[in-house]
């Protein structure tokens, strides 16, 4: 079993920053890929990033390329997503989960899922 809990989310205005914490705990070992995926009530799930935590390999929706960052502190077991220029679209609320590898992850194939953070950003 992984247990993530994710903190960080708020209120933004728009061109604002937030920077979204996933502290992982529990059999990590067996999960190589971690990923941040956000929802928007009545739209599908998006993978907005994802990291392979063995390496340094990452992945990014062409949505927030340029705009995002993912990074990790394997020590603290923590997934970060720093996110910059944040625009109204960006309004959602935001899971870290983890999956298998990075394949895995940008696929959506996840195993384990945090509670979600709530991201708002307004014009």
């Amino acid at each position: 079993q992984v247990q993530l809990v994710e903190s960080g989310g708020g209120s933004v205005q728009t061109g604002g920053s937030l920077r979204l914490s996933c502290a992982a705990s529990g059999s990590t070992a067996s999960t190589k890929g971690m990923g941040w995926v956000r929802q928007v009530p009545g739209k599908e799930r998006e993978v907005v990033a994802a990291i392979d935590t063995g390496g340094t390999r990452t992945y990014y929706a062409d949505s927030v390329k340029g705009r995002f960052t993912i990074s990790q502190d394997n020590a603290k077991n923590t997934v970060y997503l720093q996110m910059n220029s944040l625009k109204p679209e960006d309004t959602a609320m935001y899971y870290c989960a983890a999956a298998d590898d990075l394949p895995s992850a940008v696929n959506g194939m996840y195993y384990y899922w945090g509670q979600g953070t709530q991201v708002t950003v307004s014009s």
